[in-house]
Formats: structure tokens, C-alpha cells, sequence
């Protein structure tokens, strides 16, 4: 017996509403009804012979198949946009003002801008990296047309790109003052995860004292690294000379998403969020 072959534009539904958490967001994202998508859907669980979505009256979530699907559908719409891209559309050209919250894990960021400038040579791609609120609010000014920065706790707007624990780290073999407070470098108030790091410590009881403030997360790290003090960042982003500190409250995780393209701008964007998307899945 054959196999079915996949049928990308039931793809293309099943992603935008595993991405989106719904029907109705996934629905309203490509421009269908309700009704429409949730058939699609139906027609690729029928074609995989197997359910990909868990859903209540409230909720859709993935089934273990639906999250093993989505990840084979991120890589076949990509490669399939990347084909048309080569040999149908016509050449990608424009402006891309692109904010980069420098929670974007350092050593991801420049080869996938460096990939990003080689398939698309007339893109003049101008970027700024920056703490995500303030990044969000010059999108919101119109001073940048995309941004890559975080979701604060309960958020809903953005397209999510991934989700990391957040952990406190030190230098290897650094331990907290006996008989003192605990020592932490934070970034400048308004940053997500000072709020929660600082909130959990509060909760536990347990006295601190920010001795290191920078509004930069190298100079966070620096610290870090130095011995000064513990700090917060992101799992995939942890440095060298840096370690998870064990007896701390846990952070639970931070979401990345992309905010903007308010303008339109999806034939810039597009090929942006998918490549990042490409290079989060081979990492």
C-alpha cells in the first residue's frame, strides 16, 4: 500500500493553530473560518490516522503525535517556502528594521542574520538588540518593524517562537555569604526576569541585595562570572564561566515570541521567523 503524501496546506492549518493555542486565533490568521480550519485539521488526522489535538470546551492542546507532527510541518512548510521563494516569487527586496531582545541566545543570533543576508541580498536588514520592552515600544512608535523579545506572564499577542527555563546561575564553586543576604546582579527594573526572580525570592522568605545592576545581560553575566553575585538568564543562553545554581525558588520558563509586522511587512518577515525557527530546531 502507498503512503499518503502530506498535504501542505493542511499543514500550514495544523500549525497556525498549535502555534496560535486555537482555532479561532489559528482561523483568523489565515484568513478562514472557524469551520474551515477544523476541518482541515480533520482531514489530516484522518490522513495520519492518528489525533493530533486534545480539545475541551476551553483548551486545544497537542497530542504526543500532534507535537512529533508539528515539528516534521515546521520543516516541510519551510522548505517549501524556501523552493518558492527560489524559483516562483520575485526577489525579496526592502528595509527590515528587526529588534533583538539580548535574551536571544549570542551565539544563535549572528549566523542566522549572516544566513538570512546570503538568501536575501536585497534586504537591507538593520538591527538593534536591546532589552524586549523598550524594543516593543519603538515597534509600537514605529521605529523598528519586528521584534524578537519576551512574553510577559499571561500574554497572548506575538507569535511564539520557544519556550526555556529560566535558572540561577553562578561561577562554578561560587556559595552565598553566610550571615549576609544573598548577592544578585539583576538588569534595570521593568525586565521580566528580575521582576520574577526577585518576586520568588520574596516569597520564600529568603533575604537579597541587588549589588549589580546593568542594562546590559553580558554585564549581568560579567558579574556573575567574577563572583559577585547570582543572577537569572535563560537555559539555552547560559555562558561559559557559568553555572546552574542549585537552592534557589524555581522561575518556571520565558516565552520568546515576534511582535510587529503591523505594517504588512509578511513577504520581509516571513522568511525571517522561518529561518529561526529552522535554526532553534537543529540547535
Amino acid at each position: 500500500m502507498r503512503a499518503p503524501d502530506l498535504d501542505l496546506d493542511l499543514l500550514r492549518c495544523f500549525v497556525q493553530v498549535a502555534e496560535r493555542g486555537g482555532f479561532t486565533p489559528g482561523a483568523a490568521a489565515l484568513g478562514l473560518t472557524q469551520s474551515a480550519v477544523s476541518l482541515k485539521v480533520k482531514r489530516l488526522e484522518e490522513l495520519v490516522g492518528k489525533r493530533v489535538f486534545e480539545r475541551t470546551s476551553r483548551s486545544v492542546a497537542l497530542t504526543r503525535d500532534g507535537e512529533t507532527l508539528l515539528a516534521y510541518a515546521r520543516r516541510m512548510l519551510a522548505l517549501n517556502d524556501e523552493a518558492v521563494r527560489r524559483l516562483v516569487a520575485p526577489p525579496i527586496a526592502g528595509r527590515l528594521r528587526l529588534g533583538v531582545a539580548d535574551h536571544f541566545v549570542p551565539r544563535n543570533l549572528a549566523p542566522i542574520l549572516a544566513r538570512f543576508a546570503r538568501d536575501f541580498p536585497e534586504v537591507r536588514l538593520e538591527v538593534e538588540v536591546g532589552r524586549s520592552h523598550e524594543l516593543r515600544a519603538a515597534q509600537e512608535r514605529g521605529e523598528l518593524d519586528l521584534v524578537l523579545g519576551k512574553r510577559r506572564d499571561g500574554e497572548t499577542t506575538g507569535t511564539p517562537l520557544w519556550t526555556e527555563p529560566m535558572i540561577w546561575v553562578a561561577s562554578p564553586g561560587w556559595s552565598p555569604p553566610e550571615g549576609r543576604p544573598l548577592p544578585v546582579a539583576m538588569l534595570p527594573q521593568g525586565c521580566m526576569f528580575r521582576d520574577r526572580a526577585l518576586a520568588a525570592l520574596a516569597r520564600a522568605g529568603l533575604g537579597f541585595e541587588v549589588v549589580y545592576t546593568s542594562a546590559s545581560l553580558l554585564g549581568v553575566a560579567a558579574a556573575a562570572q567574577a563572583g559577585l553575585a547570582v543572577t537569572v538568564l535563560g537555559r539555552s543562553g547560559l555562558p561559559q564561566g557559568l553555572r546552574e545554581h542549585p537552592g534557589l525558588p524555581a522561575l518556571g520558563v520565558a516565552e520568546m515570541a515576534v511582535f510587529g509586522d503591523a505594517a504588512g511587512r509578511t513577504q520581509l518577515v516571513a522568511p525571517l521567523v522561518l529561518l529561526i525557527r529552522e535554526s532553534l530546531a537543529e540547535a
